[in-house]
């Protein structure tokens, strides 16, 4: 068995002077850089000069031509990316910068580009002040853009310490972070997961120590053997350790505070993390009897989202010693 998984989050951060500068130059097609110490020119400028350590004040603006110094095809673009068809990543050294950036350029093989090739930005028709405002490198005839670098802003120390100038507001920029993959199931994986489609908890019990793993691993932790031998587990179990959830944050379909706890199920050696609910969070406790609650089996799939969550039963709490050792 094998599924498509996306791990994504927004990532907030404030611009600050330095790239602030660099951003509103890229929405009116101006490329800016900052000077260090020793003489380099960097684009994107630097916060802070890696030999003095100090803000970077002295920012000037480069060409928006430059050369390609390396780079690697991308034969396969993801969600995201700044084409849609293969294309190669490659470092630019732009014309008046001693260092190079990273961006894409719009080639259709690997033939069609190479080491000290000149290129040029294309600029995206609608900038608002985010790198994708540069959409993608062409390849250019132009020859290096004399008289670069020029002078651009030289900031003041308040500058330095101020996002936009005295009163305003901190600017942000808001970058998606998205990784996707195909997890691929194990066999005894599989057969847990298959087992949830028929509302059954699965787990493998080990030859040699008896221990019962859920979810399956396939071998024995301890003795490093096969557990072969399939073991259908109870509903019920044990909350042995917990954790209460007050923060909210981007996608949450709970409203905080909630519960995610660590449930050892009646039969099974090692504890399954699930959402405790259907009780407020400051009554759950270490040693209450809990049980799946499973969702409208037309809404089953094969993942362990089939259990909604665990609820408190009406049994007696578990004696501390029959789950000590499983915190």
């Amino acid at each position: 068995m094998s599924a498509p998984v996306r791990v994504s989050f927004d990532y907030t951060r404030s611009t600050g002077p330095v790239l602030g500068r660099f951003l509103e130059g890229l929405r009116d097609r101006t490329v800016v850089a900052g000077r260090t110490s020793d003489g380099r020119v960097i684009t994107p400028p630097l916060e802070y000069d890696p030999i003095s350590h100090g803000a970077t004040t002295e920012l000037v603006r480069v060409a928006d031509t430059g050369t390609v110094s390396s780079w690697t095809w991308c034969p396969e673009p993801v969600e995201g990316q700044p084409l849609d068809r293969p294309f190669a990543w490659a470092l630019v050294t732009l014309d008046g910068a001693t260092e190079p950036m990273l961006h894409a350029l719009d080639v259709s093989s690997p033939a069609d580009v190479h080491t000290g090739q000149r290129v040029r930005i294309r600029w995206a028709e609608e900038r608002t002040g985010v790198i994708t405002d540069i959409a993608c490198f062409e390849p250019s005839d132009t020859p290096p853009a004399p008289g670069m670098p020029q002078p651009f802003e030289t900031l003041t120390a308040r500058d330095a310490v101020t996002a936009s100038g005295p009163g305003e507001s901190t600017p942000t920029v808001i970058t998606p972070v998205a990784l996707d993959y195909v997890y691929a199931a194990s066999p005894e994986e599989s057969a847990f997961f298959r087992g949830l489609a028929e509302g059954r908890i699965l787990g493998q019990r080990c030859p040699a120590c008896d221990k019962v793993y859920v979810p399956p691993r396939g071998a024995c932790p301890t003795d490093g053997v096969p557990t072969a031998e399939e073991v259908e587990l109870s509903q019920r179990g044990t909350v042995t350790t917990f954790c209460v959830v007050n923060v909210p944050f981007l996608g949450q379909q709970i409203k905080p505070p909630y519960v995610s706890a660590y449930i050892l199920l009646d039969g099974a050696d090692i504890a399954l993390q699930h959402l405790i609910l259907d009780i407020p969070a400051d009554e759950i406790r270490m040693g209450m009897r809990v049980e799946a609650v499973w969702k409208p089996r037309d809404e089953w799939g094969t993942t362990i989202e089939n259990i909604s969550h665990f609820r408190p039963t009406d049994e007696p709490d578990a004696d501390y010693d029959t789950y000590k050792h499983h915190l």
